[in-house]
Protein backbone atom coordinates (compact mmCIF):
# COMPACT_ATOMS: atom_id res chain seq x y z
CA UNK A 1 0.00 0.00 0.00
CA UNK A 2 1.40 3.42 -1.02
CA UNK A 3 1.99 5.94 1.75
CA UNK A 4 1.23 9.63 1.21
CA UNK A 5 1.04 12.84 3.22
CA UNK A 6 -2.38 13.97 4.27
CA UNK A 7 -3.53 17.49 3.49
CA UNK A 8 -3.28 18.35 7.18
CA UNK A 9 0.34 17.20 7.31
CA UNK A 10 1.23 19.27 4.25
CA UNK A 11 -0.39 22.37 5.72
CA UNK A 12 1.45 21.79 9.01
CA UNK A 13 4.83 21.56 7.20
CA UNK A 14 4.12 24.76 5.26
CA UNK A 15 3.24 26.59 8.48
CA UNK A 16 6.45 25.40 10.18
CA UNK A 17 8.56 26.45 7.18
CA UNK A 18 6.88 29.85 7.21
CA UNK A 19 7.61 30.32 10.90
CA UNK A 20 11.26 29.36 10.46
CA UNK A 21 11.61 31.71 7.49
CA UNK A 22 10.15 34.62 9.47
CA UNK A 23 12.85 34.10 12.12
CA UNK A 24 15.84 33.30 9.92
CA UNK A 25 15.44 35.68 6.97
CA UNK A 26 15.43 38.96 8.97
CA UNK A 27 18.60 37.91 10.78
CA UNK A 28 20.40 37.48 7.45
CA UNK A 29 19.52 40.96 6.22
CA UNK A 30 22.18 43.63 6.42
CA UNK A 31 21.74 46.89 8.31
CA UNK A 32 22.94 49.72 6.03
CA UNK A 33 23.45 52.13 8.93
CA UNK A 34 25.66 49.63 10.76
CA UNK A 35 27.63 49.02 7.56
CA UNK A 36 28.13 52.77 7.20
CA UNK A 37 29.36 53.04 10.81
CA UNK A 38 31.77 50.12 10.40
CA UNK A 39 33.21 51.66 7.24
CA UNK A 40 33.50 55.07 8.88
CA UNK A 41 35.39 53.63 11.87
CA UNK A 42 37.76 51.85 9.49
CA UNK A 43 38.48 55.11 7.69
CA UNK A 44 38.87 57.06 10.93
CA UNK A 45 41.51 54.57 11.99
CA UNK A 46 43.16 54.85 8.58
CA UNK A 47 43.27 58.64 8.94
CA UNK A 48 44.86 58.19 12.36
CA UNK A 49 47.39 55.79 10.85
CA UNK A 50 48.32 58.29 8.13
CA UNK A 51 48.84 61.00 10.77
CA UNK A 52 51.13 58.78 12.80
CA UNK A 53 53.33 57.68 9.91
CA UNK A 54 53.34 61.08 8.20
CA UNK A 55 53.02 63.85 10.78
CA UNK A 56 53.71 66.62 8.21
CA UNK A 57 56.38 68.27 10.36
CA UNK A 58 58.56 70.59 8.28
CA UNK A 59 61.16 72.79 9.96
CA UNK A 60 61.03 75.14 6.96
CA UNK A 61 57.29 75.71 7.29
CA UNK A 62 56.06 77.50 10.40
CA UNK A 63 52.49 76.40 9.66
CA UNK A 64 53.20 72.73 9.05
CA UNK A 65 50.66 71.65 11.71
CA UNK A 66 47.80 72.87 9.50
CA UNK A 67 48.60 70.04 7.13
CA UNK A 68 47.81 67.19 9.52
CA UNK A 69 45.71 64.35 8.15
CA UNK A 70 42.01 64.77 8.76
CA UNK A 71 38.59 63.38 7.89
CA UNK A 72 36.01 65.97 6.92
CA UNK A 73 32.27 65.53 6.45
CA UNK A 74 30.36 67.34 3.72
CA UNK A 75 26.74 67.69 2.66
CA UNK A 76 26.16 69.82 -0.41
CA UNK A 77 25.47 69.87 -4.12
CA UNK A 78 28.69 68.04 -5.00
CA UNK A 79 27.75 65.11 -2.75
CA UNK A 80 24.23 64.99 -4.22
CA UNK A 81 22.96 66.86 -1.13
CA UNK A 82 23.56 63.89 1.20
CA UNK A 83 26.39 63.25 3.73
CA UNK A 84 29.79 62.19 2.45
CA UNK A 85 33.31 62.40 3.82
CA UNK A 86 36.86 62.93 2.59
CA UNK A 87 40.32 62.08 3.93
CA UNK A 88 42.94 64.70 3.13
CA UNK A 89 46.01 66.63 4.21
CA UNK A 90 45.96 70.38 3.57
CA UNK A 91 48.90 71.83 1.62
CA UNK A 92 50.49 75.09 0.60
CA UNK A 93 47.86 77.78 1.24
CA UNK A 94 46.15 75.75 4.00
CA UNK A 95 42.63 76.67 2.93
CA UNK A 96 40.96 74.13 5.22
CA UNK A 97 39.19 72.52 2.26
CA UNK A 98 40.45 69.52 0.30
CA UNK A 99 41.52 69.83 -3.32
CA UNK A 100 42.12 66.85 -5.60
CA UNK A 101 45.88 66.96 -5.02
CA UNK A 102 45.47 66.86 -1.23
CA UNK A 103 43.15 63.86 -0.89
CA UNK A 104 44.47 60.44 0.14
CA UNK A 105 44.59 57.76 -2.54
CA UNK A 106 42.02 55.00 -2.18
CA UNK A 107 43.60 52.09 -0.28
CA UNK A 108 41.81 49.59 -2.55
CA UNK A 109 42.29 51.43 -5.84
CA UNK A 110 45.19 53.85 -6.04
CA UNK A 111 43.72 55.42 -9.19
CA UNK A 112 40.88 56.86 -7.12
CA UNK A 113 40.66 59.39 -4.31
CA UNK A 114 39.24 58.87 -0.82
CA UNK A 115 36.26 61.16 -1.15
CA UNK A 116 32.53 60.65 -1.47
CA UNK A 117 32.00 64.07 -2.97
CA UNK A 118 33.23 67.59 -2.23
CA UNK A 119 33.17 71.02 -3.82
CA UNK A 120 35.99 72.44 -5.91
CA UNK A 121 36.26 70.48 -9.14
CA UNK A 122 34.43 67.96 -11.31
CA UNK A 123 36.65 65.08 -10.15
CA UNK A 124 35.27 65.63 -6.64
CA UNK A 125 31.65 66.06 -7.77
CA UNK A 126 29.82 62.74 -7.43
CA UNK A 127 27.25 63.92 -9.98
CA UNK A 128 29.91 64.39 -12.64
CA UNK A 129 31.10 61.79 -15.16
CA UNK A 130 34.61 62.94 -14.19
CA UNK A 131 34.13 61.94 -10.54
CA UNK A 132 37.28 60.17 -9.36
CA UNK A 133 36.37 59.32 -5.78
CA UNK A 134 34.96 56.38 -3.85
CA UNK A 135 31.16 56.20 -4.03
CA UNK A 136 31.07 54.12 -0.83
CA UNK A 137 32.29 57.21 1.03
CA UNK A 138 29.06 58.93 0.05
CA UNK A 139 27.07 57.74 3.06
CA UNK A 140 23.78 58.99 1.73
CA UNK A 141 23.86 57.35 -1.68
CA UNK A 142 25.44 54.10 -0.48
CA UNK A 143 23.81 53.58 2.93
CA UNK A 144 20.82 55.91 3.17
CA UNK A 145 22.42 58.24 5.73
CA UNK A 146 20.59 61.58 5.75
CA UNK A 147 22.49 63.49 8.42
CA UNK A 148 25.59 63.57 10.64
CA UNK A 149 26.38 65.38 13.88
CA UNK A 150 29.62 65.85 15.81
CA UNK A 151 29.12 66.56 19.51
CA UNK A 152 30.72 66.15 22.92
CA UNK A 153 34.44 66.78 22.71
CA UNK A 154 34.19 67.73 19.04
CA UNK A 155 31.98 69.85 16.82
CA UNK A 156 31.72 71.10 13.27
CA UNK A 157 32.49 68.65 10.50
CA UNK A 158 35.99 67.23 10.95
CA UNK A 159 38.40 65.18 13.02
CA UNK A 160 42.19 65.28 12.67
CA UNK A 161 45.06 63.48 14.41
CA UNK A 162 48.58 64.35 15.53
CA UNK A 163 51.75 62.25 15.31
CA UNK A 164 50.80 60.29 18.45
CA UNK A 165 47.37 59.48 17.05
CA UNK A 166 45.63 61.89 19.41
CA UNK A 167 42.40 63.34 17.98
CA UNK A 168 42.00 67.07 17.43
CA UNK A 169 38.86 69.09 16.79
CA UNK A 170 38.07 72.02 14.55
CA UNK A 171 39.46 73.56 11.39
CA UNK A 172 43.25 73.35 11.48
CA UNK A 173 43.59 76.25 9.04
CA UNK A 174 42.55 78.68 11.80
CA UNK A 175 45.20 77.51 14.25
CA UNK A 176 48.15 79.76 15.12
CA UNK A 177 50.35 77.11 16.71
CA UNK A 178 50.54 73.32 16.99
CA UNK A 179 49.60 73.09 20.70
CA UNK A 180 50.31 76.42 22.40
CA UNK A 181 47.87 78.08 24.79
CA UNK A 182 44.82 79.59 23.13
CA UNK A 183 45.03 77.30 20.11
CA UNK A 184 44.77 73.97 21.87
CA UNK A 185 42.69 71.61 19.74
CA UNK A 186 43.34 68.26 21.41
CA UNK A 187 40.06 66.57 22.26
CA UNK A 188 39.71 66.34 26.05
CA UNK A 189 36.36 64.53 26.30
CA UNK A 190 34.66 61.81 24.29
CA UNK A 191 33.79 62.87 20.75
CA UNK A 192 30.46 61.63 19.38
CA UNK A 193 29.79 61.20 15.67
CA UNK A 194 26.12 60.41 15.09
CA UNK A 195 24.91 59.29 11.68
CA UNK A 196 21.19 59.05 10.99
CA UNK A 197 18.87 57.48 8.44
CA UNK A 198 15.15 58.07 8.07
CA UNK A 199 14.51 55.20 10.48
CA UNK A 200 17.37 55.08 12.97
CA UNK A 201 20.66 56.55 14.17
CA UNK A 202 24.02 55.25 15.40
CA UNK A 203 26.78 56.96 17.36
CA UNK A 204 30.50 56.41 16.99
CA UNK A 205 32.60 57.53 19.97
CA UNK A 206 36.23 58.60 19.77
CA UNK A 207 38.21 58.63 23.01
CA UNK A 208 40.51 61.53 23.86
CA UNK A 209 44.26 60.90 23.96
CA UNK A 210 44.18 57.41 22.38
CA UNK A 211 41.75 58.17 19.54
CA UNK A 212 40.16 54.75 20.06
CA UNK A 213 36.82 54.57 18.25
CA UNK A 214 33.85 52.26 18.63
CA UNK A 215 30.18 51.98 17.70
CA UNK A 216 27.56 52.46 20.41
CA UNK A 217 24.56 50.34 19.49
Amino acid sequence: MNKAFTLLEIVFVIVVIGMLASVIIPSTRTNPLQEAAIQLISHLRYTQHLAMVNDKYNSNDSEWYKGRWQLIFYKGNNSNSVPSYTIFSDKLTYSGDPSSGEIALDIQNSNRLMTGGYSGSSVLDIRSINFNGNKKMNLGMSYGVVNYLLSGGCSGARISFDYLGRPLRGDLSTMTGPYNAGTQRLITSVCNITISSDMDSLTITIEPETGYSKINF
